[in-house]
């Protein structure tokens, strides 16, 4: 009899992060399920100072309430000549409920007149997993590029259109799923969770051992 597998659940209804997650989790036997497939699960506000912050009151809030192995992501773009914004303010950069091209427009404008030297970003995703005994770590990718001058491609979401990648010579947003998460932020981290979760997966039981490939963080680390 075919064992089931581990039930993971993602702490979020962007159907674009779903898809990178699940296309970078593909073959491991888990069972996925997001926000979207639960009935009146509370939303978490993300007042962190940090991405680190974000993630961890999501997957802490989820994982308990669900009694599940939870992940959740805080994930945006710093931009050099903006000392780092729009940072942890990305989804909401032009305000409260702004779309995506709302945010890159008054990005865009907040470029305006810089040349391409002056242009540098990096993306950032910080993943936090939790499991229901308390059990937890936090891994970082990143990924640099420059701010275009213009949208282009629509195979991404968020700043994806603006993030120019100039070894591809395509924004983040013409890239292929397979290549976004080859070279993405969150593709990055992800790829330092799979090991971890394969011990889970192994063990059939939703705990951190000692033995686990995830290292539990102090506190006094999380913050970073």
């Amino acid at each position: 009899m075919r064992r089931r597998g581990l039930e993971l659940i993602v702490a979020t209804r962007n159907q674009g992060k779903v898809r990178e997650i699940r296309n970078a989790l593909k073959g491991m036997g888990l069972i996925i399920k997001t926000l979207n497939d639960f009935l009146d699960v509370p939303e978490v506000d993300e007042d962190g100072n940090s991405f680190a912050e974000n993630g961890l009151k999501k997957a802490r809030f989820y994982s308990k309430l669900l009694g599940k192995l939870t992940i959740a992501d805080d994930s945006g773009l710093e931009v050099d000549a903006l000392k780092g914004l729009p940072g942890v303010y990305s989804a909401r950069y032009a305000g409260e409920g702004a779309s995506d091209r709302e945010n890159n427009q008054k990005l865009l404008r907040e470029m305006e007149g810089l040349p391409v030297s002056k242009r540098g970003a990096r993306f950032r995703c910080v993943l936090a997993i939790v499991s229901p005994d308390g059990r937890e770590a936090v891994v970082e990718g990143s990924c640099r590029g420059r701010i275009g001058f213009k949208e282009a491609g629509r195979k991404g979401f968020g700043y994806d259109p603006l993030f120019f990648l100039p070894r591809f010579g395509k924004t983040m947003a013409q890239l292929s799923l397979e290549e976004k998460n080859r070279v993405s932020h969150r593709g990055k981290a992800l790829r330092k969770l799979k090991n971890a979760i394969k011990t889970l997966i192994s063990k059939h039981e939703i705990r951190i051992s000692k033995q686990s490939q995830i290292t539990e963080v102090p506190n006094s680390k999380l913050n970073v």
